[in-house]
């Protein structure tokens, strides 16, 4: 049982790490996609935990949450993933004519 614990602490870290890479950088386009990768990993985090709950009590209460904590997780998952392909290619083109 402690690999969904580890995977929640993780995913958080990278949640944080990419928020706070989004308020260090000034350029839009860096921004939109940065965020849309924190959107990805809180959405992992959502959906971890989700099921981290049920399993911890175990009672129908717990169930009711832990469905709709995975409907949310996947959901952000979801936006964050098309919104990560949407601005990929610009960005690496972005990175590109930086360098």
């Amino acid at each position: 049982m402690i690999l969904f614990p580890t995977i929640i602490l993780i995913s958080f870290i990278l949640y944080i790490y990419y928020k706070v890479m989004v308020v260090k950088t000034k350029d839009p386009l860096s921004q939109e996609y940065l965020n849309s990768k924190a959107k990805m990993w809180l959405g992992i985090f959502i959906f971890f935990f989700g099921i981290n709950q049920y399993l911890l009590y175990e009672t129908r209460l717990s169930l009711f949450i832990g469905i709709v904590f995975l409907i949310l997780g996947v959901m952000q998952f979801r936006l964050g993933f098309k919104a990560s392909k949407h601005y990929q290619s610009e960005y690496q083109k972005l990175r590109e004519k930086s360098r």
